[in-house]
């Protein structure tokens, strides 16, 4: 049997860098390799491509520019190529029959690799330009989700060159407590929860640091459930997760410490309630255009109703991530989730 070829793309010039690191570990470690030759592409924070030989581990430690052979390359947008160049060895082209972008955040889960992968003409393993870059802006995706029926919460936007009267005409509609965001950014990067104006400046101060535009949302009173979801005409549904806190909210430092919260899959609610949230999870997915696989990450209220929060593209595929965790549940490991993900694209 051909091997296929696979290109994992890690790392990237995003806050989430080192997310991207462990998740990408992660993949390669449980990808079937009896199957499938792996080419490793790796992008610094600085955003230069390069192909990785050496051993994994320095992917994991974020050692790998310096304990591996790095050659510098570049995806080639001429589609008969089909294939990477390698830039220091003759302007060599590996062919390539997939890539797989195992990225996070801007630059990276925002339509920007997309659209070059799809001007190659290589087979991509995950949603498309329009749909990437639809589910990274907050605002947008919560206005086309809500126009068919589904809930959110009510927010506004501002940007760097809001002035402070507007802004505080703006707040007048909502009510505390409130979510401070980037507009573009994940892993809970540069959110603030505030509850009173007088918190405000600084978390506007501290969303600006992760992109030019934040929006600022009212508190949603409930519990933060996930649905992973699988597929393209046909969608393979996991269990549905919920987010168990302490104190505070699901920030960078509970996502991957869970220090004082506890993600409980399945989630503590009854069968009627889960079903509707996996409908409703579905029927996102398919607003939103998404493509191969997703995480739909909604808030459960008290009475039953179902907000939606947002949509995570590429989410993480560490060891403790919630979407292989939620997949699992129903019988998909991570071996088999990966070998199926390849197989909706080759």
């Amino acid at each position: 049997m051909n091997k296929k070829s696979i290109a994992i793309i890690f790392g990237g010039v995003s806050p989430e860098y080192d997310v991207s690191l462990e998740s990408a570990y992660s993949v390669i470690t449980n990808i079937d390799k009896e199957k499938y030759d792996i080419i490793l592409i790796g992008i610094s924070k600085s955003g230069d491509w390069f192909k990785y030989d050496g051993d994994i581990i320095n992917i994991k430690n974020n050692t790998w520019q310096e304990n591996g052979k790095c050659a510098k390359v570049v995806i080639s947008t001429n589609m008969s190529d089909k294939g990477i160049i390698e830039l220091e060895n003759n302007l060599n082209i590996i062919k390539v029959d997939a890539i797989f972008p195992v990225l996070h955040g801007s630059n990276g889960e925002d339509g920007t690799v997309q659209g070059i992968v799809q001007l190659s003409g290589i087979p991509l393993i995950g949603c498309d330009v329009l749909s990437s870059s639809l589910c990274m802006n907050k605002y947008l995706s919560h206005k086309l989700v809500e126009s068919y029926g589904i809930k959110v919460a009510k927010s506004i936007v501002v940007n760097n060159n809001t002035s402070k009267d507007e802004i505080n005409m703006k707040l007048e509609e909502l009510v505390y407590p409130l979510f401070v965001k980037p507009m573009r950014a994940g892993s809970s990067f540069g959110i603030t929860k505030v509850e009173n104006k007088d918190q405000i400046d600084e978390a506007i101060k501290e969303a600006l640091k992760y992109d030019t535009e934040i929006i600022i949302e009212e508190n949603v009173d409930g519990i933060e459930i996930g649905c992973a979801i699988l597929g393209n005409d046909e969608l393979t549904v996991g269990e549905i997760d919920e987010i168990e806190l302490s104190e505070g909210f699901f920030d960078y430092t509970e996502k991957y410490t869970l220090k004082t919260s506890k993600i409980h899959v399945p989630a503590r609610i009854d069968r009627k309630t889960s079903k509707k949230a996996k409908e409703t999870a579905k029927k996102i997915y398919r607003i939103l255009n998404c493509r191969d696989f997703a995480r739909v990450d909604m808030f459960l209220t008290p009475g039953g109703d179902i907000y939606f929060n947002e949509i995570n593209t590429i989410p993480g595929f560490t060891s403790h991530s919630r979407y292989p965790s939620m997949m699992k549940q129903i019988g998909i490991t991570f071996d088999k989730l990966i070998d199926k993900l390849i197989s909706l694209e080759i």
